[in-house]
């Protein structure tokens, strides 16, 4: 189905006119649909990945694999999602982590564009790295539950670009400790 204006309402949550294909560092949050532990559990602090957690992980801990310039950073698999830090290298500039300038022009698009590329998923964006984690590992969960067809993700995901240093330094921390503030969740 294209996509009709009239019929569909759906508000993206990326920001507007922002290149997510760009060199950059990336805090990603990814749920499971309606909440549901599938991965394990949290006990005294501390994440116990079951069977189908540690296949969460492995999937992404293979992503680099499948794109070039990816580099993971900082991540944790919890009961009802996943949090993780993705660095796009920019292979030009022999894989500097991430800019720790502001946005620059070269990485901005027309203030009214749509956020979403015209075509589909930009090969080699944020989005399109999220899309093959969501599909892969959904897949190897369903093998092994032998439930084929279950969607076990939320439709979208939370991003945030991570604009210095001080901020990498804040969200690992954030990703580390979110065991531990698991009961706040």
């Amino acid at each position: 189905m294209q996509y009709n204006p009239d019929l569909h309402h759906r508000r993206s949550i990326r920001l507007k006119g922002y290149d997510y294909s760009s060199p950059g560092a990336y805090f990603i949050t990814i749920c499971t649909r309606d909440r549901i532990c599938w991965f394990g559990e949290v006990v005294e602090g501390e994440m116990r990945l079951n069977q189908l957690g540690q296949r969460v992980r492995s999937v992404w801990q293979t992503l680099p694999h499948h794109f070039p310039g990816l580099t993971l950073d900082e991540f944790i698999v919890m009961p009802n999602h996943m949090r993780g830090i993705l660095v796009l290298n920019d292979t030009s500039r022999r894989g500097e982590a991430f800019a720790s300038q502001p946005i620059s022009q070269s990485h901005r698009i027309d203030a009214n564009a749509s956020p979403l590329p015209p075509c589909g998923t930009q090969p080699g964006s944020i989005a399109a790295i999220v899309q093959n984690f969501k599909s892969v590992s959904t897949r190897k969960i369903n093998q092994i539950c032998q439930t084929p067809g279950t969607p076990i993700w939320q439709r979208n995901y939370y991003e945030h670009i991570i604009r210095n240093e001080n901020a990498l330094q804040n969200i690992r921390q954030y990703i580390t400790s979110n065991p531990a503030s698991w009961k706040q969740d």
